[in-house]
């Protein structure tokens, strides 16, 4: 199924060249619905079997194994201890979700979803407190789930602790999430940024605003000029 030129420029769109944040990652060229098709076909793999995949080099056998997880753990008839087989080594194994796209197609229904259950939220606080990056993302966009639940306190309180997270990656997920919460409460999304707009990260601050009207993304970005 491998494909070397879409590889290539997959090798590129993710950064992976010296000094980038995907540094060293190894691609074969697959889109994500390949994925996802192989990944429907191998339901139940062991854990330790997830792992082998999740230690591999290259990024689709990685996305592989996270999209089984996601997969199981989105779906009703899962058991609670299989969830919590696939919880405790997605924890275990975050130096293995090492992009952007394996943490946004498995933060949410991996940990998210565990989160909604009943899992502490203390979790998302530890990986937000992370200095690698990639769990304090998954600790931002792992808060979907409560947002579509209508749960918006931890996505804000994240929001506001990692304001001043310096990745863009970051800034990106923390906007993004900022205006999926603006879905189910505008006035809420409005009030934080009336707080935080002239101090939020431009990135973050264009994202979350998508969704509001003209008048009002003006108004807000030039509350945050004023500051530049």
């Amino acid at each position: 199924m491998a494909d070397p030129e879409r590889a290539a420029g997959m090798a590129r769109f993710f950064k992976s060249g010296p000094g980038e944040y995907g540094e060293g990652d190894r691609f074969l060229g697959l889109t994500v619905p390949q994925v996802t098709t192989v990944a429907k076909e191998n339901l139940g793999l062991p854990p330790a079997a997830l792992e082998e995949l999740l230690e591999d080099e290259r990024h689709e056998v990685r996305l592989l194994a996270l999209k089984i997880m996601a997969l199981e753990c989105a779906a009703k008839r899962t058991s609670s201890q299989r969830r919590r087989e696939l919880l405790d080594l997605y924890l275990r194994r975050t130096d293995r979700v090492n992009n952007w796209d394996l943490v946004d197609a498995s933060a949410p229904d991996v940990l998210g979803r565990a989160v909604l259950a009943g899992l502490s939220t203390d979790v998302l606080y530890r990986l937000a407190a992370s200095d690698l990056l990639w769990e304090r993302r998954i600790a931002i966009v792992g808060t979907f789930p409560l947002i579509r639940s209508g749960s918006l306190d931890h996505t804000f309180a994240l929001a506001a602790l990692l304001e001043a997270d310096r990745h863009d990656l970051m800034h990106k997920a923390i906007g993004w999430m900022l205006r999926e919460a603006g879905k189910k409460d505008e006035a809420r999304l409005l009030a934080y940024l009336d707080e935080h707009a002239a101090t939020m990260p431009r990135t973050t601050l264009r994202y979350s605003l998508e969704r509001l009207d003209p008048e009002a993304r003006a108004h807000y970005m030039q509350a945050r000029k004023r500051v530049s």
